[in-house]
């Protein structure tokens, strides 16, 4: 390992975990705890120069490092950023002196990898969503954080509104009613990333082998590296755990679950173009908890069919993603975000705006709305000053788990046959929730001129698992534990810690 031996993690790792015994004192004796906390960004290409801009708005905060395997990137931020460290490689960063914690931002492939190694090193961690790239990194983090006695928070910002918390707490008293269902909506436009003849440039300005990391070293198969490493399985998880992890998280707490849910069964495919991509671009997924269950969707299509199918959409704020955003459908208001189903009503919120909840009689009339929302970053800072894992509203173990769940979702689907859209009615035919949800995903492909009785079918397996191995049983089973976890390229291998 460049510029980090495996002498030197050990015994970072044993100092690490000599600090879970003697927390205040060792924290007493570096930086932070009485002077600025020095964080490094470790990703900042996209989601990393939003948490840049919360890092810096925090009190007490010393941005001390950047770290992106493209140059191009790193000198983007000289000029505004003036005597911050900058560094190529992961492992380089660690072996620096000055930096407390880091804020990973870099593609879901690297995201267990580099936690580990930054907790093995001394470091808290403030980790993007989703957590893991695959079920059994779960497991993995879980048992680090416990090992090395670091502060860890997921990137899960809904967890630090106030007016989820309250909302919960109000409809847990029977404001509304039981409840029916949990759902989480991902309606995002998502164009073509087009369809490539050969193996594609990388740009001299970036590591290609330090970008893959723990991904099999093959040439570049889509015309963009950024970004749209979100649609290939090797390096993304799709659209259910970039955008929809959020909508998980906050779902799964409304039902009070904090483990994986013995039965999921998703239908899915990638509709409407033909280019490199390989995960959904429309699904239905289904978890059946006791309580009530939890239903996703994902829309890439538009609500009615454009011209746009080989454009890119442009970044978020901008006129196209605009105009993308007012293309969607909506359902009960929202078209990303959340809608929880009680007998006497429901509750929405917007994924624009955490800070809000709007609470609905049977009627549709609004009744009441829950306000608030807190700095998730000023949240890790205080926890890390504190050294309280209590402290944290994103713990790592609650964002594994809705992790877990989009990946169980893609599993059903990877694992899954093509099923006529009359065997799809019959499996959900029993409860009117689901047939109405799967209707609507019907006639929105056909809108979008894919017609699920025709040539094109969704894919997808009814799974059962044991949510405390996070193991698939059944007949299924083999198949589905075979994408439990993936084959990691040396050396950039996720530790087996658990």
């Amino acid at each position: 390992m460049n510029g980090i031996t495996r002498r030197s993690f050990l015994k970072r790792g044993a100092m690490a975990a000599a600090g879970t015994a003697f927390g205040a004192r060792l924290w007493s004796q570096v930086a932070g705890a009485n002077g600025d906390v020095r964080i490094a960004i470790v990703g900042l290409n996209s989601r990393g120069r939003n948490l840049l801009r919360d890092a810096s708005q925090v009190p007490g905060v010393r941005i001390a490092a950047f770290c992106d395997v493209d140059t191009a990137v790193l000198d983007s931020l000289a000029g505004s950023n003036p005597g911050v460290a900058r560094f190529v490689d992961f492992r380089e960063m660690l072996e620096a002196p000055g930096i407390d914690a880091v804020a990973i931002a870099s593609p879901n492939h690297q995201h267990a990898l580099q936690a580990i190694w930054a907790m093995q090193a001394g470091k808290d961690v403030y980790l993007e969503k989703p957590v893991t790239h695959n079920l059994w990194e779960g497991s993995q983090i879980v048992a680090a954080e416990s090992r090395y006695g670091r502060i860890v928070q997921s990137g899960t910002q809904g967890r630090s509104s106030q007016a989820i918390a309250e909302a919960i707490e109000w409809t847990r008293a029977g404001n509304l009613g039981r409840i029916t269902a949990a759902r989480g909506l991902c309606y995002k436009r998502r164009t073509s990333i087009g369809r490539t003849t050969g193996p594609q440039p990388v740009p001299a300005t970036v590591d290609y082998n330090l970008w893959l990391g723990p991904a099999p070293m093959e040439p570049l198969r889509r015309t963009r590296l950024h970004y749209d490493w979100h649609w290939q399985w090797p390096t993304g998880n799709g659209d259910i755990a970039n955008q929809g992890n959020h909508q998980m998280d906050i779902a799964l707490r409304f039902l009070g679950e904090e483990a994986l849910a013995p039965r999921v069964f998703a239908a899915a495919g990638r509709f409407g173009y033909e280019d490199d991509g390989d995960t959904p671009n429309t699904m239905v997924a289904v978890f059946d908890y006791g309580s009530a269950p939890l239903i996703f969707e994902v829309r890439g299509l538009p609500a009615q069919p454009d011209a746009s199918s080989s454009v890119a959409i442009g970044g978020a704020g901008s006129a196209a993603a605009s105009a993308a955003a007012a293309s969607m459908d909506s359902y009960l208001g929202t078209s990303v975000g959340n809608i929880i189903h009680f007998e006497g009503g429901h509750l929405m919120m917007d994924a624009n705006n955490y800070g809000l909840v709007r609470a609905f009689d049977r009627d549709g009339r609004q009744i009441r709305e829950f306000r608030g929302i807190t700095s998730h970053m000023a949240n890790f800072i205080d926890a890390v000053r504190s050294r309280r894992s209590s402290d944290l509203n994103g713990p790592i173990r609650g964002a594994c788990v809705s992790a877990g769940l989009c990946h169980a979702a893609n599993i059903s689907y990877c694992v899954g046959r093509e099923m006529p859209v009359g065997e799809i009615r019959e499996r959900v035919g029993g409860s009117p929730v689901l047939a109405e949800t799967f209707g609507r995903m019907i006639e929105h492909l056909g809108v979008n001129g894919v017609d699920l009785a025709g040539a094109s079918q969704a894919r997808g397996m009814p799974l059962t698992l044991d949510p405390a191995t996070e193991r698939f049983t059944g007949e299924s089973a083999a198949a589905a534990n075979a994408l439990h976890s993936r084959e990691y390229r040396a050396p950039f291998v996720v530790p087996q810690i658990a």
